[in-house]
């Protein structure tokens, strides 16, 4: 049985996708058991194959490569542990003027923000177009995902620092005992938000 995705990417971003000499788009289809096929002109991708998980994450990696990740970056997502998360702004704003001032929250002051999350988290943050997206650990990428949501609803930089050194800490620990705090992000979130 053969499974079929069919998605747009920025036609800017096209080339990064086929790569030089077609070097890129031969190593997802490799990595992934998948066929690519690539409009250049409209930015459409038509991913095919037969393992549907296999296929997913040749999608995953199409998709970042698209929302400006580099395609090393992008080919994390071959490792199990890895994940991919997007967040549209249009969903905390309508209006293309806030667009703007949301990627400045996320971004901060000479990259200081995106940095910080990036660096707490051990994840990569790309902010494209209308979208934020994260690349990391499943999670890592849940910390760094609640922490940018909070600057998109709007709250101060230092309470999203406070809750990003907190949730630092709780992972390491985690990390050295062996238990998964998942669970427990959304929790403090809320905590936070409230």
């Amino acid at each position: 049985m053969e499974f079929r995705y069919e998605l747009r990417v920025p036609k800017d971003r096209v080339a990064v996708v086929v790569g030089a000499k077609g070097t890129v788009k031969r190593r997802i289809e490799t990595e992934t058991e998948s066929k690519i096929e690539i409009d250049s002109k409209e930015g459409d991708v038509f991913i095919s194959g037969n393992d549907g998980i296999k296929l997913n994450v040749a999608k995953e990696i199409v998709l970042a490569i698209g929302r400006g990740f580099n395609p090393e970056t992008a080919m994390l997502l071959l490792r199990s542990d890895y994940m991919f998360e997007m967040l549209s702004l249009n969903d905390y704003s309508k209006h293309k003027n806030h667009h703007l001032r949301l990627k400045g929250r996320v971004i901060g002051k000479e990259g200081r923000s995106r940095t910080y999350i990036e660096q707490t988290c051990e994840c990569f943050v790309s902010v494209y177009g209308k979208t934020v997206a994260i690349i990391g650990e499943v999670e890592r990428c849940a910390i760094a995902t609640q922490a940018i949501k909070m600057l998109l609803q709007g709250s101060p930089h230092a309470a999203v620092f406070k809750w990003l050194d907190k949730k630092g800490k709780t992972v390491k620990i985690n990390e050295l005992s062996g238990r998964d705090i998942s669970s427990s992000v959304k929790d403090d979130f809320q905590k936070y938000v409230e």
